[in-house]
């Protein structure tokens, strides 16, 4: 793995000492390990330094002051802020690493021959979710490639699948009705109009160039020929002014389950919601695209997901032109395993991107 691609670390602030900086390290990783708050016994008995349960205590009432932890209720224990966990993620975090055998394994579940795009997006996600153990999401923009060639295979039911070849070998599938008592050889005959016109066109332009004929000539095409055309290129089409994209999401579940409470339950809700816009996927993919490497967002930082106490660990997939062709992730608690993440995120982004490319 290419290290330099991580995120660089912050120095430390000077007014945060070595003492200071364990007990800071200790309490985020025991969080993140239990979500639980940590008192000054437990911390005296795993830290391994000479240092009393009352010197502790000092300690933490410093950092506490200084808006890095905070006590939850009438607990003795503390818990870190969302600053306190930023200044964990620049300056103390130890990053782990990916094995051979990890990275061969999501080099396996991506270059599975045969799989479509849109597969190969989705098995990112569910690729990321199990890895984490939180949710994955994978965000990619919409394609401006030319169609080479356009398949509708009739699957029954008044559906169809619509099987288009892009010019760069990326084959795509999507399910779509068809019109009630439409025969199958207008799905052939639909087939045979636009292959005649693709030469290599983008969707947008070939479904003007339709619409043109068949505004001109609307006799000279079959009905039901025209319907299917139409019905066909509306799931595909989208102007060249349109800011749509694919967002796929897996391990939802994972984020709810351990909801404490009606209000953390609403909040995730919200996430949900606001994850299905698509002024999100684009925040999303700018987020990405201004960093070479990985970025980490603790709660309110990213600026989508408001106080959520959620944490994203987002990352640009980009192509050997170095242009970006989406972004990958993960979403959950702000207790999430950074230290496993960011290198799994680091990874799977880089391999991804290369491979689109």
């Amino acid at each position: 793995m290419k290290r330099g691609l991580l995120p660089v670390k912050s120095p430390l602030p000077p007014e945060l000492d070595g003492r200071s900086a364990a007990i800071l390290r200790e309490i985020v990783e025991e969080y993140v390990a239990s979500g639980e708050p940590v008192g000054s016994r437990t911390l005296s008995r795993r830290l391994g330094l000479p240092l009393s349960p009352a010197t502790i205590r000092n300690v933490m009432a410093s950092l506490t002051e200084a808006g890095l932890l905070f006590s939850p209720h009438t607990s003795a224990g503390r818990l870190p802020t969302e600053k306190g966990l930023r200044l964990f993620v620049d300056g103390l975090l130890q990053f782990g690493s990916l094995s051979e055998e990890e990275q061969a394994g999501i080099g396996r579940s991506l270059e599975a021959r045969g799989r479509s795009l849109q597969e190969t997006l989705t098995e990112a996600s569910a690729l990321l979710s199990g890895m984490s153990d939180a949710a994955g999401l994978v965000v990619a923009p919409k394609g401006e490639g030319g169609i080479k060639h356009i398949e509708f295979v009739a699957l029954g039911g008044n559906r169809a699948l619509v099987v288009l070849v892009g010019t760069d070998g990326h084959v795509e599938n999507r399910v779509m009705e068809t019109p009630v008592g439409m025969p199958p050889s207008a799905l052939v005959e639909a087939a045979n109009y636009l292959n005649a016109r693709v030469l290599g066109t983008t969707l947008h332009d070939l479904r003007d160039r339709v619409g043109a004929e068949m505004t001109e000539n609307q006799n000279a095409l079959d009905q039901l020929t025209a319907e299917v055309v139409e019905s066909g290129l509306a799931v595909w089409g989208g102007g060249a002014d349109e800011r749509g994209g694919t967002l796929i999401i897996r391990g939802q579940g994972k984020l709810l389950a351990d909801v404490d409470g009606q209000e953390r339950l609403l909040a995730i809700q919200t996430l949900f919601d606001r994850l299905e816009t698509q002024e999100t996927m684009m925040r999303l993919l700018e987020l990405a695209e201004n960093s070479a490497g990985v970025r980490i967002f603790i709660g309110a930082e990213s600026g989508l997901f408001g106080a959520s106490g959620m944490s994203m660990v987002v990352a640009p997939a980009r192509n050997e032109a170095n242009r970006i062709v989406g972004a990958i992730g993960v979403i959950g608690p702000t207790r999430i395993n950074y230290g496993r993440i960011i290198p799994v995120v680091d990874y799977t982004a880089r391999f991804l991107g290369e491979m689109l490319g």
